[in-house]
């Protein structure tokens, strides 16, 4: 399949510049991948979709103040974007520059803190702080907005742009279908019995890299660390043995459970993922997807095609255009059922 078949025209006014003042008040659009039917409800409604003994996943990573500005020795302006740790002092980012950067060339931060770059990984640079990095983006970092919101992050943002259930720092960017839940939300579903159990995927900056090959098959993913609690699992398994659902919060949470079970058998513990889940991927793991309205092209939309079928994933989003929902980050949500051609055989599923 070929990029432009994920392409849709979005007006630009429903892209969300802020969130609403209520994280539970977006609008949540229900997707059945089988038949295309769309329901148009509010988030608070997603209760009315799940059922007692269903197992809500969550990714619990917490978003770093990732993003720094500074300038290159040779005087030139930079803004660095944290995109993994590497060591104490040394990291992966991706650098903006008038200019390109050279092995050795040092970028100086207002404070006089210093970086050297040991060279590049494919399309991101290696750089080595004279300090623990960890601590420096922590107390001097800029919250990482993503690239379509477009003001600078503030105050408020450093809570909003993070899940109330966030725990284990090391993501640049936040699973953005978890910013709709509040504590009492939360509360709700576990008193309807409804299971929730947890897993960190470090989200980084590649989940907003366009996709630059027409034929999406030639696109690569950057890795990102993921860990599963062996905890997870067994609610994974039990969940199953009762015939209910594994129900992700997130594309994170898709990638992670299906990278972490593509032997057949869900593995958990510490892991890298590389994974694309494009059309023609089989389920092994997944029943529901609550996430986000996705860019156009992107490999988030990709994944959510190949989970409930690119045209009525693409009607769906037509329908939420004409409805002047808010798309990305700080958008609305959809509830999303699959095309069950898509699953693995029940007996072959976890």
């Amino acid at each position: 399949m070929r990029r432009a078949d994920f392409a849709y025209p979005l007006p630009k006014e429903l892209i969300a510049q802020n969130p609403l003042p209520q994280r539970a008040a977006s609008r949540l659009l229900a997707l059945d991948g089988g038949s295309g039917a769309v329901l148009d409800l509010q988030f608070k409604d997603l209760i009315t979709l799940l059922h007692p003994g269903d197992l809500l996943v969550v990714n619990d990573t917490r978003v770093l103040p990732a993003r720094l500005r500074g300038r290159k020795a040779s005087g030139g302006s930079c803004e660095i974007l944290l995109e993994r740790m590497l060591g104490e002092r040394r990291f992966l980012a991706q650098a903006r520059a008038s200019k390109g950067f050279r092995a050795g060339a040092e970028i100086v931060m207002p404070d006089g803190t210093r970086a050297v770059v040991i060279g590049r990984r494919e399309d991101l640079l290696e750089l080595e702080l004279d300090r623990p990095a960890f601590d420096y983006f922590e107390r001097h970092g800029r919250v990482p907005l993503p690239p379509y919101i477009e003001r600078e992050g503030d105050a408020a943002d450093r809570e909003r742009y993070q899940t109330v259930y966030a725990s284990e720092p090391g993501a640049v960017a936040a699973p953005t279908a978890g910013l709709h839940f509040d504590r009492p939300m939360m509360t709700r579903l576990e008193s309807a019995g409804i299971g929730i159990a947890r897993l960190t995927l470090h989200v980084g900056a590649g989940t907003f890299q366009p996709l630059r090959v027409d034929e999406i098959h030639e696109h690569r993913m950057h890795a990102e660390r993921f860990d599963i609690p062996e905890e997870t699992v067994a609610a994974v398994i039990a969940t199953r043995s009762m015939g209910r659902r594994v129900v992700a919060v997130g594309t994170t949470v898709v990638r992670t459970l299906e990278a972490a079970a593509v032997s057949g058998v869900l593995i958990g513990g510490p892991g890298e993922t590389d994974i694309f889940i494009r059309p023609g991927h089989r389920f092994r793991v997944v029943d529901a997807l609550l996430t986000n309205f996705h860019l156009p092209e992107s490999t988030l939309l990709i994944l959510v095609a190949a989970f409930a079928g690119r045209e009525r994933v693409l009607a769906a989003y037509h329908h939420a255009i004409a409805g002047r929902y808010r798309f990305f980050s700080y958008g609305d949500a959809m509830f999303v059922t699959p095309d069950r051609t898509v699953l693995e055989p029940r007996e072959a599923r976890l």
